[in-house]
């Protein structure tokens, strides 16, 4: 092989590897995120431990929604008051106002964002894709508990309300059918089972 053949035989060595490494740049993230909190990043399981604290914190729930996806979404209630290494179960409405089945995905993160390594997420809709019928409404469930040792951390032992945060976007295929792609954001994506109402039901 000549010089100028080995040198573009190294080149393209180093351009495929700069390019596995911006698609593994996401992935990479979000795993380093999910294992430190970072970023108000809650952890995913395991169960919520025995014994709880006597001590309760308060958690605020809020909901968002891409201009690009016609979903109304909401917490079923604004907070819930839980005493720390109790699991707790809530729920948040969506409904497709739309004529078409559309699928969404929810990003979530958790603020402040230094208690994200002690919330911990058992069971959420926010783990896989979500498909909803033309005006279908459901209930999205969420499985929560807030570790104990929180009350240890310097930098989060006076933290007394903490909020848990959801914005559902089109799902990268149903994007690219609208060609919103470049506007949907990313996307994450194991799962809360959303609960069917039936047609009429308020869902409160």
């Amino acid at each position: 092989m000549t010089r100028n053949g080995l040198f573009g035989a190294g080149l393209g060595v180093v351009v495929a590897g700069m390019v596995g490494l911006a698609f593994a740049s996401v992935p990479l993230y979000r795993m380093f995120c999910a294992a430190t909190g970072y970023n108000g990043t809650p952890q995913i399981g395991p169960q919520a431990p025995t014994a709880e604290s006597t001590h309760s914190i308060t958690i605020a729930m809020n909901a968002d929604t891409s201009p690009q996806l016609p979903w109304a979404f909401a917490p079923e209630a604004s907070h819930v008051t839980m005493k720390l290494g109790e699991e707790q179960l809530a729920f948040y409405d969506g409904k497709n106002l739309s004529d078409h089945t559309i699928t969404g995905h929810a990003l979530y993160n958790v603020t402040p964002d230094v208690v994200g390594r002690y919330f911990h997420k058992t069971e959420c809709f926010c783990f896989t894709s979500q498909t909803l019928g033309a005006g279908e409404k459901v209930q999205f469930p969420v499985t929560f508990w807030v570790d104990p040792a929180i009350l240890d951390d310097p930098d989060t032992k006076n933290i007394h309300t903490i909020t848990l945060s959801y914005t559902f976007f089109p799902s990268l295929e149903e994007a690219a059918k609208v060609g919103a792609l470049a506007k949907a954001g990313p996307h994450t994506g194991n799962t809360g089972i959303p609960r069917v109402l039936e047609p009429g039901a308020t869902g409160g």
